[in-house]
């Protein structure tokens, strides 16, 4: 599995999910839940037992990486992240072409792609800045410790705040697919993707560091490897 690692900013830490997040992640759930429309966030300390669990072993296959949001001032958790659709592209190209685990072996694994997604804030930490500080410290991760190429993301098409957010960060917008999947709400949706490519972020970092303050960091790029 990707190593999970904490990634510290002015304003949030992002600690890599784990049970002793249980209650202090449905506290923060059960704040407000009328902004939850479109994101599946779990509902008491049960289902939060189940998200975590399944966070984990989403983790374990190598296939997702999430953490908690944890606000610096008073160390409260405010909410939840995570890379998901680890894409791995060393090796034989798989017939048909399609997002999979690693071939190796799954604790040294490192992504070529990504996307980051899963994202939800408690009403008191929304608005504040910490969502765009979590975005800042997620790519910079993806993009500058494990090289990826590609960094997606997606957006149900009627949730204009998120998609709005996610366009701020200067990701580009890949297309809408049509009828794509089912909505929480049980309406068939579309969906929005956007990415971020490796050439890009350079300019993304610089709009995201002013945006919050931050200094940049420079660490060093993962070439891939030719199969």
């Amino acid at each position: 599995m990707p190593e999970p690692v904490v990634l510290r900013g002015r304003t949030l830490r992002l600690d890599p999910l784990a049970e002793l997040h249980v209650e202090a992640l449905a506290r923060a759930a059960a704040e407000d839940r009328a902004g939850y429309a479109f994101t599946p966030v779990p509902c008491g300390v049960e289902a939060t037992e189940r998200y975590v669990a399944d966070a984990l072993a989403a983790r374990a296959a190598g296939r997702a990486l999430a953490f908690a949001a944890v606000r610096v001032a008073d160390g409260r958790v405010v909410g939840s992240t995570r890379f998901c659709e680890l894409d791995y592209w060393q090796g034989p190209v798989p017939w048909p072409p399609a997002p999979r685990g690693p071939l190796g072996p799954v604790a040294t694994a490192i992504p070529d792609a990504a996307e980051i997604g899963g994202t939800w804030l408690s009403a008191c930490a929304q608005g504040t800045g910490i969502n765009t500080e979590a975005k800042l410290l997620m790519l910079r991760h993806a993009f500058e410790t494990w090289g990826v190429r590609r960094v997606s993301l997606r957006a149900d098409t009627r949730n204009l705040r998120s998609r709005a957010a996610i366009e701020r960060l200067g990701a580009v917008l890949d297309g809408v697919h049509r009828a794509h999947s089912r909505g929480l709400d049980g309406m068939v949706r579309d969906t929005a993707f956007y990415s971020i490519l490796d050439e890009e972020w350079p300019q993304v970092r610089e709009r995201l560091e002013e945006r919050v303050g931050a200094r940049p960091t420079a660490t060093g790029m993962r070439s891939l490897v030719p199969a």
